[in-house]
């Protein structure tokens, strides 16, 4: 289970100017957050702009992401949805080489009772030969997967072993602390809680914005994680307002206009998202410099 303690961090999909994968971007991107000293990459989360993606390209970001990260870090498969019977056979036929887990989102848009929940995860629990990372995300999903239905999934299936927790409700999260299987994981779904997340017992974070700023992001992790929150505070705080304007005009637009400036890849995003204002884009850049990050 320690292999999801820390940083992990949800990879954005780089984009050519055309829309087309960029996979020397993504080269680029996986190095700098290995060299970055990140713990874990999540290929094809909601950052990877999965929605827009078409089955084939997702195969083929999955096995080259693998393949630049030769075994260097886990990694984790984002495959979700809204129908479980497709989600199913997405899963079921996922060649998993190189990966140790997948990501999968509480069902979006049907807005399914608790029981339902439930019996989505169940069903993906039965066919999937990888361990599952449930991630709860309401702001997107428009449902809340309540701490009793995510016990409830924990105690019932051993290969359910983490829960990626978005919701922003510490009520919340201290009822999965409290109430959990002692090795499942609560892992903050969002940059800037992680901090007080982890002193309540969560185990790291799946991080947006550790893609630009892996060094920095992975030690303030380590050292909340070692107990040392005095030491960590100065850096959480200096993140802050990054933080903020990364997320100001959505995600991943932010952040690729960021790795732009970065040398990493292009700022890329497909319809409907579009790239950020360039008042915003220039106040990244300003930020980005502030915290000694240069191209």
């Amino acid at each position: 289970m320690n292999k999801f303690q820390g940083t992990g961090v949800a990879l954005v999909t780089p984009f050519n100017t055309d829309g087309s994968v960029d996979y020397d971007g993504l080269k680029n991107l996986i190095n700098h957050l290995v060299d970055g000293g990140i713990d874990y990459l999540v290929s094809l989360g909601t950052t990877g702009e999965t929605a827009t993606m078409t089955k084939e390209e997702k195969k083929k970001v999955w096995a080259y992401t693998a393949e630049i990260n030769n075994n260097r870090l886990p990694l984790v498969a984002g495959i979700g949805g809204n129908n479980t019977l497709a989600v199913a056979e997405d899963i079921k036929s996922f060649d998993a080489t190189g990966y140790s887990a997948i990501l999968s989102v509480s069902p979006y848009y049907n807005k399914p009772t608790q029981e339902g929940i439930y019996q989505h995860y169940k069903y993906l629990a039965e066919v999937s030969a990888l361990d599952l990372i449930l991630y709860n995300v309401p702001g997107r999903t428009m449902s809340n997967m309540t701490p009793e239905t995510t016990c409830r999934l924990a105690h019932d299936f051993k290969n359910i072993i983490a829960t990626k927790e978005a919701s922003g409700s510490f009520d919340q999260f201290n009822q999965i602390m409290r109430d959990k299987p002692e090795d499942f994981l609560l892992i903050s779904g969002d940059d800037p809680i992680t901090l007080p997340m982890i002193a309540l017992g969560a185990s790291g974070i799946i991080s947006v914005i550790a893609n630009a700023l892996p060094r920095q992001f992975s030690d303030i992790v380590r050292k909340c994680l070692a107990g040392d929150f005095k030491g960590a505070t100065p850096a959480h705080l200096s993140l802050v307002e990054f933080t903020r304007l990364a997320f100001a005009e959505g995600n991943p637009a932010g952040i690729k206009a960021a790795l732009k400036h970065l040398g990493f890849c292009d700022d890329t995003v497909r319809l409907p998202l579009i790239k950020v204002s360039s008042t915003l884009e220039q106040s990244i850049i300003k930020e980005i410099e502030k915290l000694g990050q240069f191209a």
